[in-house]
């Protein structure tokens, strides 16, 4: 008899990869949630674009040498995200397969 294993994959929407992209990068998530993430990352050229990008500034944040940022940028970085999570979410990617 031949055992069949299934790799179940938790279906994601963006604003869920992206409350999760800290910890996704820092190796902290179940496997699940993981798998979740990456398979949603590999049709989401936003979400993956948004992982890249956080990937860049955390290496900029720890080099040691320091820069200005400009006047305001804090602020206006937070309310840009404030504003992409309070948006409609969008349908999460269901692997191709028809939601009937």
């Amino acid at each position: 008899m031949q055992e069949v294993h299934e790799r179940l994959v938790m279906v994601l929407d963006c604003k869920h990869v992206w409350r999760e992209i800290s910890n996704y990068l820092d190796g902290d998530l179940d496997p699940s949630v993981r798998a979740g993430v990456e398979e949603h990352l590999a049709h989401c050229r936003h979400c993956a674009a948004i992982l890249d990008s956080t990937h860049n500034i955390l290496y900029l944040i720890a080099d040691k040498r320091t820069f200005t940022l400009p006047i305001g940028f804090s602020e206006r970085l937070r309310a840009r995200l404030e504003s992409e999570l309070e948006k409609p979410e969008q349908p999460a990617y269901n692997g191709g397969y028809s939601s009937w």
